[in-house]
């Protein structure tokens, strides 16, 4: 039987336990009593040690299999995510997000090496599009769900959902994923090629970077942007997962067409211009109706962006490593820390 459906479950499930906490992690810093600029640095604090989980997960990827990466990395968080909620001050909620972000690091890059040894040409632009479909969905589910249980319950009860749901995950990880490499190779370590930084590489390394950096911004002013409209805390959540849901409208609509017809660099340009615009836009807003205008500008861009994260890493050849392209991917959510910082100056 194929893994693949839980391995794109699990994809969805880490990346719910992500944006879920994009419309309360500065609210809930804030009730902690966390000065503007510390909050700043617990948003982007996750991102930060997602480089060093993300080394680390390469390593033991090599050594160990991407099984035992993705089920430490999934207990851990599902542990560490029951802390947030007995976190007393700004100081051990700095902690618990930094050993968050790092066991975070672990899950992502094991997953998407289950992909890539499965890979074949002929299904790999399904891989890509359900990879991305999981992404997208979470970014719809994840930001509503942390929103909505945060508001009506407390914060707590959300740590609580999110913790149970990754630990049962990763139970389900533990018995029925298996590796699978392609061609059925060993994990017997051999001697791999250096990875080449292709044209194709560096335009999804741009992409990542740039997405990231506004993503910063736009987990630590939205929240800021609905409190300053009097707008209720819940509608933060609906309004990060409108990004969401026009991005996956994009890829199904006849839009998707621009993909074959327009070249990387060209989307990447439309992408970063349109999601510059979207934030110009939030900047502006005065009533919910524009910031969900914004929102949807941000989603259409963001489209514009999935592409070149997802695509090139599935091309890595079999002689490479599949977690250097993946790790060095990853590392560029030091971006999503150096953004909020940078909205603390300005």
């Amino acid at each position: 039987m194929s893994i693949l459906p839980l391995i794109y479950i699990i994809i969805t499930v880490a990346f719910i336990d992500t944006f879920s906490q994009l419309p309360i992690i500065a609210p809930f810093s804030s009730s902690l009593g966390a000065s503007p600029m510390l909050v700043g640095i617990i948003i982007g604090l996750y991102s930060f040690s997602n480089i060093l989980g993300n080394i680390v997960s390469g390593f033991w990827i090599d050594r160990i299999g991407p099984k035992k990466v993705l089920s430490v990395g999934m207990l851990s968080v599902g542990v560490i995510l029951f802390f947030y909620s007995v976190a007393a001050n700004p100081q051990q909620l700095v902690i618990i997000r930094f050993l968050h972000g790092f066991a975070g690091g672990l899950i992502v890059p094991a997953a998407f090496t289950f992909l890539g040894t499965m890979k074949t040409e002929k299904s790999k632009g399904k891989v890509m599009a359900f990879s991305g479909a999981s992404v997208g969905a979470a970014a719809v589910i994840g930001p509503a769900i942390g929103a909505i249980i945060s508001g009506r319950f407390g914060y707590n009860w959300l740590f609580y959902f999110i913790t149970v749901i990754i630990l049962v995950f990763a139970i389900l990880a533990m018995i029925f994923t298996k590796e699978q490499l392609s061609d059925k190779k060993s994990l017997v370590p051999q001697e791999s090629k250096p990875l080449s930084i292709t044209r194709a590489l560096i335009y999804a390394y741009i992409s990542i970077f740039s997405l990231l950096f506004t993503l910063g911004i736009l987990t630590f002013a939205l929240p800021v942007k609905v409190d300053e409209l009097n707008l209720s805390s819940e509608l933060t959540g609906p309004l990060l997962s409108v990004f969401g849901i026009v991005a996956i409208l994009f890829f199904i609509l006849p839009t998707n067409r621009l993909y074959d017809r327009m070249k990387n660099m060209q989307l990447m340009t439309i992408g970063l211009i349109t999601i510059s615009l979207a934030l110009l836009g939030l900047s502006l807003s005065a009533t919910f109706l524009h910031l969900l205008f914004a929102m949807t500008v941000y989603g259409i861009g963001f489209a514009c962006f999935s592409r070149q994260q997802v695509q090139p890493l599935l091309k890595v050849p079999e002689t490479v490593n599949a977690e250097k392209p993946l790790g060095c991917f990853m590392h560029a959510s030091l971006l999503e820390l150096l953004s909020v910082l940078l909205v603390q100056v300005f």
